[in-house]
């Protein structure tokens, strides 16, 4: 009942912001759509296997798995929900699934027009997951729920002595498929049992980018140099240590692909710069050979762009917490990042593995760059190193996959 009761407090908040907060409008707007969507898009006849995502991040967690059962299960379909537009804005086209829409917010009515119109066979929710709403309507109805990439901690609400309520949504998740040992102790100290340690299926998924990854012409004419860094989702404090660096240091190239790529940001990224420059949409493949900096100022191509380069740096370190590091790291390069990495088991892993370097300000960052740019042995055993992490950590994807009944 509280839970319900703050469900709907938190619908009606984001209503009331929506005409003037971008995200809530986009939210507000696509969930209203999601029943017309389910009423038009699914068959009766057809079965579903539902995937839901929080985000894009959740979203190519899940994605190895949607692919797979696209491949060697044909005769199911896919239904595909965000709760964040972050992700669906990005993904509603996505086309490995047939139906793509918003999941509507955890009130029970919401939940049971949901069930009734999407009537799913089977669920996988990702990562961190728990609606207590439809996960309790699920198991009433008797759909088995699997959670893949799960990974808890001590701190989380279900672990807590004041937690006894809401972990009682535990108990509706058929299996739980986990990211790490830690994860399986906590879930067996409050009796849940029903888990397996397979790691994270991200590694399937930036192997599977590895293996797809674009040809880039404009990269390819600009990579004359033997040294290039790939500069990834960085931000202004990434860049106020990487830039200065690189314009003091002519034997290497700069790709720099920022996190945002707004014109005021792009101007400001540019009257840093001393070396000569150009952005990625006014490149051509005779211009681009004149440049020692490639400002990438568009979407999408980031996975593919990391396999051109010989060091790696992933931003978001100096501030809310680092990006995609084995996005960067699956190409075999050694991988540089900021501090604030704690939370990320991927990067603490790839620490310990020495494929992975932490700086803390310039003076590291420049040490550990001075260390790469001169020690050619150094730099390609932490990027063998790094490599070596990935591809020993993958195949999470396909123990789900066989393990799980279709």
């Amino acid at each position: 009942m509280i839970y319900s009761l703050a469900l709907y407090l938190y619908a009606l908040a984001v209503i009331l912001i929506a005409p003037f907060h971008k995200k809530a409008r986009l939210m507000v707007k696509g969930q209203w759509q999601t029943f017309r969507i389910l009423r038009q898009k699914i068959r009766r006849t057809e079965k579903y296997v539902w995937f839901h995502a929080a985000s894009l991040g959740e979203f190519e967690q899940g994605r190895p798995l949607m692919e797979r059962l696209r491949r060697m299960h044909p005769e199911y379909k896919i239904l595909l929900t965000f709760f964040s537009p972050s992700g669906y804005e990005v993904r509603k086209n996505y086309e490995g699934a047939d139906v793509v829409c918003y999941l509507p917010f955890d009130t029970p009515g919401n939940v049971r027009s949901f069930l009734r119109l999407a009537r799913p066979c089977m669920a996988f929710f990702i990562k961190y997951e728990f609606w207590n709403n439809y996960l309790h309507a699920c198991r009433r109805r008797q759909i088995p729920v699997y959670s893949v990439s799960s990974i808890f901690r001590e701190n989380q609400i279900f672990f807590r002595w004041y937690g006894g309520t809401y972990r009682d949504v535990l108990k509706c998740v058929t299996h739980f498929y986990v990211q790490n040992e830690r994860s399986r102790e906590l879930l067996a100290s409050k009796g849940i049992t029903n888990v397996t340690v397979v790691g994270d299926t991200r590694f399937d998924r930036v192997l599977d980018i590895c293996h797809q990854a674009k040809e880039l012409p404009i990269v390819e004419a600009f990579k004359k140099n033997p040294i290039i860094q790939v500069a990834g989702s960085s931000w202004p404090p990434d860049e106020d240590l990487i830039i200065p660096y690189f314009n003091e240091h002519p034997e290497m190239k700069l790709i720099l692909a920022p996190h945002v790529i707004g014109e005021s940001h792009l101007k400001e990224i540019e009257s840093k710069l001393k070396r000569p420059f150009v952005r990625y949409t006014q490149a051509t493949v005779e211009n681009v050979k004149s440049a020692d900096c490639l400002i990438i100022d568009c979407f999408g191509l980031l996975s593919s762009i990391y396999r051109y380069g010989e060091m790696a740096y992933v931003g978001g370190g100096f501030g809310v917490g680092i990006h995609n590091v084995p996005e960067a790291a699956v190409y075999g390069v050694p991988v540089v990042i900021g501090p604030n990495n704690k939370k990320f088991q991927e990067a603490q892993a790839l620490l310990q593995s020495g494929g992975c370097l932490e700086v803390t300000d310039t003076a590291t960052y420049n040490t550990v760059m001075d260390r790469m740019l001169s020690d050619k042995t150094f730099l390609q055993e932490r990027g063998r190193l790094a490599g070596q992490y990935i591809a020993g950590n993958a195949g999470a994807a396909d123990i789900i996959f066989n393990d799980v009944k279709f």
